[in-house]
């Protein structure tokens, strides 16, 4: 699951950045000024900096410049609401890859986000959002928040991720048993059913935010619980 830090001063701005990132499947985690930024990035990895320009401490121009120094293949977005030439000048000389001005509209941020991991060759992650978690089909993970669900069982994650690419659809039975089992599959007809117990047991709907319900004589349904 791609990782994403961002940087800026406003907790508001923070916030909004890190739903709009989260809904589209990435993992956001955030610093209030590029000092904070430089020593999170001693434990934690992103894949991507989203950095604000005008900080106490440390600006936007001072920390791109230290990433470049220490991060040669960092990809860096400038989202700030400077909108002069000379502005974008200086922060491209010093190294941003992007240069996104505010307020900006969320399906661009998400564009040019992507565009960038791409430019870096960084993989983007096959990821949907299911209630509170974020499953990684890429890396058969599971995620709530940025903390990683350890021990899911190979065939669970499957059901779940085949539930969240069809959510409020009808998935027959035999599609579930096709997919993930095979079509030479012998064994037991109620293997599904006791793998669907077991994510229902491992993420209770009101714990989780949705739920799988049993269409009776046909299959099942993964529905949001709002």
């Amino acid at each position: 699951m791609n990782t994403i830090m961002i940087v800026d001063d406003d907790p508001y701005i923070r916030e909004l950045v890190s739903t709009v990132l989260k809904n589209e499947g990435f993992v956001t985690f955030e610093a209030s000024d590029g000092r904070d930024a430089l020593l999170k990035m001693t434990t934690a990895n992103p894949d991507l900096c989203v950095v604000d320009l005008l900080m106490p401490n440390m600006d936007g121009f001072d920390l791109c410049w230290r990433i470049r120094q220490y991060y040669e293949d960092k990809p860096i977005l400038m989202l700030t609401a400077l909108d002069d030439i000379s502005q974008k000048v200086k922060a491209y000389n010093l190294g941003t890859d992007d240069y996104l001005t505010k307020p900006f509209e969320p399906a661009e941020l998400i564009i040019r986000v992507k565009a960038l991991l791409r430019r870096y060759k960084v993989p983007v992650s096959e990821t949907l959002s299911v209630g509170k978690l974020a499953v990684d089909n890429s890396r058969h993970t599971i995620y709530i928040g940025s903390e990683r669900i350890e021990d899911i069982p190979l065939k669970e994650f499957e059901v779940l991720y085949k539930l969240a690419r069809s959510q409020g659809k009808i998935i027959p039975r035999d599609n579930f048993i096709e997919d993930i089992w095979g079509y030479d599959f012998e064994g037991n007809e109620r293997t599904l059913d006791v793998h669907i117990n077991r994510l229902r047991e491992r993420f209770p709907a009101e714990q989780y935010g949705f739920k799988i319900t049993a269409i009776r004589g046909i299959g099942y349904r993964l529905e949001a619980k709002i």
